[in-house]
């Protein structure tokens, strides 16, 4: 067991991909089984207001890794996309500072297995951003030679900065994730690491293993959700095993929203990806930390993944960055159970680059659908109270104006006077070539 003490805990973050604020069974899902989820949710803390900062994934994950909103680091839109594409020239800035980087300062191995999304080309791949290995896919699993797509490149998994393998088999690549991960934490059990295992469940196209198809009450859907579930499992397990389960803070959480389609669920919530309704951005978020996280706790206040690298710093000591803003909040009294107030004034959605709503305390307004709405009584966002309380609504106008200020808005034209540059390279290219000799194992995507 490793003398990390109590201030250098292992920390391991579990980001699922596209799963939605109700696929799982302890935010209610009756459809997709998810018991050693469940338990890691009585073992320790859920958030039931918890948010990522965008409902697309590049940004979203930009945001979680360097605690800013996207816009705060060039990451609303990427050459008028919604989010990064194989060889495109832009990616995250080398001067940003991430979780890994600064974990990686304070003496903590880092490693990610699974999904970057972050840029794909060399100068912005994980390694050049703190993390000593990674183990995935660069982008999303629907990025290579697809049935509807063909003019993908074949999809690279990756071992460090080089392609090992291309078009792997998705069905199995899940498992090879969790080996790759249980061998990092036994290469590590005597030093504090820093695990970011990135799922490419359930992000389409669907390839669930035998295993988990048999016995699934939501088909394709439901049984890689159990596939994610076995994974959570297996990697507990190896915490026990060790003797490193007191040690470690886990986080399991998602990227955002589920989709719009018949077995995925945001149950009780309005919307999906890729919208600002609450289905858009919050997500389902667990921590445990055994005798610092109390057991069976819930967290109704704001909370987001901004606020990981903050809480995460303050945790194992570490210095945030002085010469530049960070959005996030550090949660550390939340987490403990010591402070039941949000440390965040408000919260604001983007969708690209146009801020579409702000919320604080329980008020969240529609800027452009001029729609106010009290989560606490109607989470669906089902009711609008505008012209009842027309006090609420120029508060948050008020909000509104100094983000638009300070991060911009496209839609009413202004800057932002604090944003920064994303990073960008000359003479891009992707990461692999269709090469028709190639003995590809898929040779395309359904």
């Amino acid at each position: 067991m490793a003398d990390n003490g109590p201030n250098r805990p292992n920390i391991v973050l579990i980001n699922c991909d596209d799963l939605g604020y109700g696929d799982l069974g302890c935010y209610g899902s009756e459809r997709n089984e998810t018991p050693r989820i469940d338990e890691l949710a009585e073992e320790g803390l859920k958030f039931s207001d918890f948010y990522m900062a965008a409902p697309v994934c590049s940004p979203s994950r930009g945001a979680m890794l360097t605690g800013c909103y996207p816009r705060r680091i060039g990451f609303g839109t990427f050459e008028g996309e919604w989010v990064l594409f194989p060889g495109q020239s832009v990616g995250l800035n080398r001067d940003e500072v991430t979780l890994a980087s600064l974990l990686k300062e304070q003496g903590y191995r880092t490693k990610l297995v699974g999904k970057w999304h972050c840029g794909d080309q060399p100068e912005f791949l994980p390694t050049r951003h703190g993390f000593d290995s990674y183990y995935g896919l660069p982008y999303s699993n629907d990025m290579g030679i697809m049935e509807w797509r063909e003019d993908y490149p074949p999809l690279p998994l990756l071992r460090d900065e080089e392609v090992i393998q291309e078009q792997p088999d998705q069905a199995s690549l899940t498992e090879r994730y969790v080996e790759e991960a249980t061998s990092f934490i036994r290469e590590n059990e005597e030093d504090p690491f820093f695990l970011y295992f990135a799922h490419m469940y359930v992000h389409l196209p669907l390839y669930a293993p035998q295993q988990f198809l048999e016995g699934s009450q939501n088909g394709a859907y439901g049984a890689v959700v159990r596939a994610i579930d076995w994974s959570v499992n297996a990697i507990l397990h190896e915490l026990r095993s060790l003797g490193l389960e007191e040690d470690t803070l886990v986080i399991f959480t998602s990227d955002n929203g589920g989709i719009d389609r018949d077995d995925a669920s945001n149950e009780p919530l309005r919307g999906h990806k890729g919208t600002t309704w609450e289905g858009g951005q919050r997500v389902p978020c667990i921590m445990r930390w055994p005798g610092v996280v109390p057991a069976g706790a819930s967290c109704g206040e704001i909370a987001t993944a901004m606020d990981l690298m903050p809480t995460i710093a303050n945790i194992v000591g570490a210095e945030l960055p002085g010469d530049r803003i960070i959005d996030g909040e550090d949660l550390g009294p939340l987490v403990r159970g010591e402070r039941d107030v949000s440390p965040h004034e408000a919260f604001f959605y983007y969708l690209k680059d146009d801020l579409e709503a702000v919320r604080s305390g329980k008020w969240k307004y529609h800027l452009k659908r001029e729609r106010l709405y009290d989560l606490e009584e109607d989470v669906g966002e089902t009711k609008d109270l505008s012209a009842e309380r027309p006090e609420v609504v120029e508060s948050l106008m008020e909000k509104a104006r100094e983000c638009r200020k300070d991060l911009g808005d496209a839609a009413t034209g202004q800057e932002g006077e604090n944003c920064r540059p994303p990073g960008r390279v000359e003479d891009p290219a992707p990461l692999t070539e269709f090469d028709p000799d190639h003995p590809y194992i898929v040779s395309m995507y359904d």
